[in-house]
């Protein structure tokens, strides 16, 4: 258990220090969009810059990453990632260990990806 205080005790899988890694029991629930201009809210980005154009690849890795490793909410990610486009992508996102092995022991199809 990588919990260090009694308010994460049980949780197996960080983000970061202080902040379990949340993931979605499935994937098919990201509906997020596909096409477009996203801009992330200033819980997860404290960025001035907080939009993302998803026809650019580099710019659709940040964003993921970003919200991946942020979010607190399981509708975060629903609402902004998208199952289909996570399997693609996730070999080339720069996620924290924590992260990834909660998503990927969650989703094993992912760690095959």
């Amino acid at each position: 258990m990588q919990g260090t205080s009694p308010s994460l005790a049980g949780v197996a899988f960080l983000a970061r220090p202080g902040r379990p890694a949340v993931v979605t029991p499935t994937l098919a629930e990201l509906t997020g969009p596909t096409h477009g201009i996203v801009e992330l809210p200033v819980r997860l980005m404290w960025n001035a810059e907080r939009t993302f154009d998803l026809a650019d690849p580099d710019q659709l890795l940040w964003l993921y990453e970003n919200v991946l490793r942020e979010t607190t909410r399981t509708e975060d990610l629903r609402q902004l990632i998208d199952g289909r486009t996570l399997r693609q992508v996730w070999p080339l996102l720069n996620l924290p260990r924590g992260v990834r092995r909660a998503w990927e022991e969650r989703h094993p199809a992912l760690r095959d990806a």
